[in-house]
């Protein structure tokens, strides 16, 4: 990661400077009605005599309170919990060999784009750090069009035909009786669609894995799942899927620090996100493509059109041909986030649509969502929405129309305006259709070629770590240990077996069911890029939480956190109360968290400096209560000199990933290797 190039002053931008007319600065200027009158007075509502009743005449209160009540839109049905930022896409290599879209036709080309990361399951008052699966929005303001890029945080789909989404999500979602639970799918609906569509335990099986618990969108690799075309200028079309990789490698939560910080502080994420932004440390992922060539279609033992199957990248290289900053952070949620709509439809030239049966669906159902949420045909006019290259066609009015049309003449092939707006032909810049090849019977049935069910579930499961297995199981044993049917529990752990007999019996024995018969599909291929331990680690925009009294060592203190710091580590000092501490030498540190309002799953890492306290008993213990924490959940713990009677080796430990400063010369240097490996699953 390039900390000095990434901690740049965000450059302006077209998009920027477009969204810029629509900020409007309310500081520091007097009050007014809607209209622009000023008004006298915003505490009391107009009233015969000071006791008396309120006036129907009172405008300024029906303003007011009217505009109030229907403040909130409706949420999205899935994607209601999301977050967004701004950023630009630089192009590394010129792709026009494969595609005649521009903002992919030369290196070093720049395109704004704004990003909406979300959760699923949840309603919007949900938590951030649920298992779920996990989307981003990305829409690319190209100077031909839009470009809505959508992935999801894993390579496979629950579904392999759009007609199933709406089973898939009532069952997903919270249930209809009691609206519980909130932001999980632990629950017995759930799992009885699981146990009962085998087309939907690949994804589950994913979001079981460390995959469904992210430590930060910052650290979300992401696939499109859906199989797209890319089209050159000489009409030659290939198939194409897309990944964004993460410059900061995949990274998770463990389950129990999912849970714990969904209570702890239910906008981790979203925090996260502002504060490396806020900090100069921008996000970063690099886009990379897989291409399969039309005439090898049916070269590979899984369907390329099938969105519940991933393309292994050991068989299909990732060619990596661009990256996405992230550099500014919203303004205002619910212009910039809650009204950004999404739409796979939206591409460009060079750009097209494989018959994958998901795509297919989703182009419809994309435009009906959004135009059914934002109240109108003409949500694309809202500033987060408008292309940057003008739009001209013949719609017209609808509910919040923005646009003033001054021209009469509204319809296609027409005189009175010379044909205008007219159509461009293909080779002056629009937009064609590639002429597929389509036959057969009209039909509603899926191809045999999707119907392996478990072969790739198999490959993802042989190539997790161990650790990765083990948490699989975990998280395996509490979902469906939630369920109250023992015969949907069975039914589960039935179909698990298929996956691998030793998992599937090891749950069984964990939920309370019978041992499964039978065995798993006798598979032994695996491939690294499906382990997130295959990606890399940097102790930069780790978090270290300082835990401290009075009296330190300032020289000592002073001279690490000055060390990670410079190597983009993020420093919070955690002490009894909030305001100033000081240390030996008189030097002097801000406190910012205190042991109440902090907690030990937000940081990524402690560091054990101690101090004095008028009650130091309750001071170690509070400090002993984090070590704890960090220390189980395999984290990295450097001590100061002043801080190593509260760690001490035992029977019980081995101090996997601990680093004293005592006696220690390279204590800064090891400390920050061991925040950069980030967790020491050996501990003891």
């Amino acid at each position: 990661m390039d900390d000095k190039s990434s901690r740049k002053k965000p450059p302006t931008d077209p998009k920027q400077e477009q969204l810029d007319q629509y900020r409007i600065q309310n500081t520091g200027e007097p009050m007014t009605t809607l209209q622009g009158k000023k008004r006298s007075q915003d505490t009391d509502q107009l009233k015969a005599g000071v006791r008396g009743p309120s006036l129907r005449q009172d405008y300024e209160f029906f303003e007011k309170m009217g505009h109030f009540a229907h403040e909130e839109i409706p949420e999205r049905v899935v994607h209601a919990r999301g977050y967004s930022a701004h950023g630009e896409f630089e192009c590394y290599q010129s792709m026009r060999h494969v595609t005649k879209a521009k903002f992919l036709g030369e290196a070093g080309k720049k395109t704004p784009l704004t990003i909406r990361f979300s959760t699923v399951q949840g309603a919007k008052g949900s938590y951030d750090t649920a298992r779920d699966l996990r989307c981003q929005g990305v829409k690319l303001y190209t100077e031909e069009g839009n470009v809505d890029l959508t992935t999801i945080a894993m390579p496979v789909l629950i579904n392999q035909d759009a007609m199933k989404f709406p089973d898939a999500m009532h069952a997903y979602q919270s249930k209809q009786d009691d609206d519980i639970p909130t932001a999980s799918g632990a629950h017995d609906l759930f799992w009885d669609y699981v146990a009962n569509n085998d087309e939907a335990l690949h994804m589950v099986t994913w979001i079981m894995s460390d995959r469904g618990i992210l430590r930060s969108y910052r650290m979300m690799e992401s696939w499109s799942i859906n199989t797209y075309l890319f089209v050159n200028e000489q009409g030659k079309a290939t198939f194409v899927r897309y990944v964004w990789k993460p410059v900061l490698g995949v990274h998770s939560l463990t389950q129990d620090e999912a849970l714990k910080i969904g209570g702890i502080d239910p906008d981790f994420h979203r925090k996260d996100l502002r504060e490396a932004i806020d900090k100069g440390f921008y996000p970063e992922y690099e886009l990379g493509v897989q291409l399969i060539p039309l005439e090898d279609e049916f070269k590979f033992d899984f369907d390329v059109l099938d969105p519940s199957k991933f393309w292994p990248e050991e068989l299909i290289p990732v060619q990596i041909i661009g990256k996405m900053t992230l550099n500014r952070n919203i303004q205002n949620y619910f212009t910039e986030s809650e009204q950004v709509a999404f739409n796979p439809a939206n591409v460009v030239p060079g750009i097209d649509f494989s018959n994958d049966p998901v795509l297919q669906g989703r182009l419809m159902a994309y435009r009906e969502t959004q135009q059914h949420r934002l109240g109108s045909p003409n949500y694309d006019e809202l500033p987060i929405n408008r292309s940057l290259c003008p739009f001209t066609n013949n719609t017209r009015r609808g509910f919040m129309r923005q646009r003033i049309d001054v021209d009469q003449v509204n319809y296609h092939k027409n005189s009175l305006a010379n044909n205008t707006p007219y159509t461009v032909p293909p080779e002056e810049g629009g937009y064609e259709s590639y002429p597929k090849r389509v036959e057969g019977h009209v039909i509603r049935a899926r191809s045999d070629s999707f119907k392996d069910y478990f072969s790739q579930i198999r490959i993802f499961w042989n190539s997790l770590t161990p650790v990765e297995k083990q948490h699989t199981i975990q998280a395996f044993s509490y979902q469906l240990g939630k369920v109250k049917s023992e015969s949907v529990r069975q039914q589960n752990v039935n179909l698990l077996v298929n996956v691998d007999k030793e998992l599937a019996t090891i749950v069984a024995e964990n939920i309370g069911v019978k041992p499964p018969s039978g065995s798993h599909v006798p598979i032994s291929t695996s491939y690294p890029s499906l382990s997130q331990y295959s990606t890399p680690s940097y102790a930069a925009t780790q978090k270290v939480g300082v835990l401290i009294g009075e009296g330190f060592n300032g020289g000592e203190v002073k001279q690490v956190l000055n060390f990670l710091q410079q190597n983009g580590v993020f420093i919070e000092i955690v002490s009894e109360r909030l305001g100033m501490i000081s240390g030996s030498d008189g030097s002097k540190l801000k406190v910012d968290q205190t042991f109440l309002t902090a907690s030990p799953y937000l940081y990524d890492t402690l560091y054990i400096v101690g101090g004095i306290s008028k009650n130091q008993d309750v001071f170690n213990a509070n400090i002993t209560d984090y070590i704890q924490v960090a220390y189980k959940n395999y984290k990295p713990i450097g001590v100061a000199a002043s801080g190593q009677s509260l760690l001490q080796p035992s029977s019980k430990n081995n101090l996997a990933g601990v680093v004293y400063a005592a006696n220690n010369p390279n204590f800064g240097k090891d400390f920050l290797a061991a925040i950069a490996q980030q967790r020491f699953w050996n501990r003891k």
